[in-house]
């Protein structure tokens, strides 16, 4: 057991830490002690590890070295259109073909998928199903079919039904916004920042801008007081410059928050990141995320997803041996329903896992939990970050490998000093965030 796997010594504003893979926890040391723990982890025998987790009071492990029991599905993407009115630059999906034909789902496929679930689900249980594409809008009358059939057999099986869709929002409709208002809607959509870099990374098949459409859509879905709630996605390339400038934009909008996911897979080798961009990337997000810490530590918001998904997950000490839920209680169905890892995974002969008629593929969901736990995979078992990491994004790692993994721990790093600063000066974002900071995203921030 070396100490480097398994913490790591932060340094903020209000003092030195030490954090704990084993159950993510922080702790706050003085100087003296922040000096030994440096040269313990430098050079520490197996026998200080153990001693120093005796004295932290961390000696219980809180992530078993067995892969745990494939849980009951709780969540179900539907890929209801595998096609789009988009033919955005960077796109690993193929337009939402994935390599295949364009197609959509149909009703009987939607209902069988949706019957799946809640039979998966058991009695009297909450489940989510999302909407995905391509485009789902292209499959208006579905999703909005599907919706109401969801949300009745739940009510039937003694649960509810939430529901997602992530959409680019250039064909909705005033009839969509108010099916998102009505059954509360977590809406996810797909910008890339203003109209010039918008529409020369996300044109139409035509070579025309999608951004103005995409801004009038994005506005009849927060009208009326808009649905549970609205994020904006930034797909960021190679070529999508200040970062800072597309989130404060971004969030002039008015959305819940806004946040960034860099290309790693992609067509086009020009536009996906290479290991060397993740520096630039890595100063990129932490500018950003200095910017939503110091308005936080001012008592305002400035909602950057990825900074706040952070944060909250060292506050509650999150700790999981998977990055998420992909093959365990979320699986994703095509048009033709095939059950697959994700929606990422969508006809990935290696990530299918059953199908709607027949149910899931228990021996195969369990030779996924078992083959890619994080303690099992290298380099990620020696990481200290695994444990909020999970190990990574399979689609990602399975087509380009770790090229990412100093920018995780560069970003968890900042986070973990982020988190130590606004734990000791503005601790009411983390006991009611709510109530303490909504008067300030109201209206939304301009800058």
């Amino acid at each position: 057991m070396a100490l480097h796997e398994h913490f790591r010594l932060v340094h903020s504003a209000v003092g030195h830490h030490v954090f704990a893979a084993n159950g993510s926890r922080l702790f706050d040391i003085d100087a003296a002690t922040a000096e030994r723990v440096a040269d313990l982890i430098a050079h520490g025998t197996a026998e200080d590890a153990r001693g120093f987790e005796r004295a932290l009071g961390v000696e219980r492990r809180y992530i078993a070295p067995e892969a745990p029991e494939v849980p009951p599905l709780r969540a179900l993407s539907l890929n209801v259109a595998q096609a789009c009115n988009l033919g955005c630059q960077y796109c690993y999906a193929d337009e939402g073909a994935f390599g295949g034909k364009a197609r959509s789902m149909s009703l009987d496929t939607a209902q069988q998928s949706i019957d799946r679930l809640l039979t998966e689900a058991g009695p009297k249980a909450d489940v989510v199903v999302g909407f995905m594409g391509g485009e789902p809008l292209l499959n208006r009358k579905l999703v909005h079919e599907a919706t109401a059939y969801a949300a009745r057999r739940a009510a039937e099986n003694g649960g509810r039904a939430k529901f997602t869709i992530t959409t680019n929002a250039t064909t909705l409709r005033d009839e969509d916004a108010d099916l998102f208002r009505r059954h509360r809607f977590m809406v996810t959509v797909s910008l890339d920042g203003r109209s010039e870099l918008n529409d020369r990374m996300r044109p139409d098949h035509r070579g025309g801008g999608s951004y103005d459409r995409a801004i009038k859509g994005l506005q009849k879905i927060m009208a009326h007081g808009g649905p549970a709630h609205v994020a904006a996605r930034v797909t960021v390339t190679r070529a999508s410059g200040d970062l800072r400038e597309i989130l404060d934009h971004l969030l002039s909008l008015g959305v819940g928050d806004a946040g960034f996911a860099p290309v790693q897979v992609s067509p086009r080798a020009d536009l996906q990141f290479q290991r060397e961009d993740f520096g630039w990337f890595l100063d990129q997000m932490i500018r950003c995320g200095e910017v939503a810490r110091d308005h936080l530590l001012a008592g305002r918001r400035y909602p950057f997803s990825n900074f706040e998904t952070a944060l909250h997950e060292i506050h509650r000490g999150s700790h999981r041996p998977y990055p998420c839920g992909a093959g365990a209680a979320y699986l994703s169905v095509n048009a033709d329903g095939d059950l697959f890892g994700c929606h990422r995974l969508v006809d990935d002969p290696a990530w299918r896992m059953g199908d709607v008629a027949e149910g899931p593929d228990e021996a195969t969901r369990r030779a996924h939990l078992d083959r890619r736990h994080v303690d099992r995979q290298e380099p990620c078992k020696g990481c200290w970050a695994r444990y909020l990491c999970g190990g990574g994004c399979y689609h990602e790692i399975d087509r380009r490998g770790r090229l990412h993994c100093d920018y995780v721990r560069g970003w968890l790093t900042f986070c973990l000093r982020a988190y130590a600063e606004l734990s000791t000066h503005a601790p009411g974002y983390f006991t009611h965030p709510d109530r303490h900071f909504r008067a300030a995203t109201q209206p939304a921030p301009t800058h």
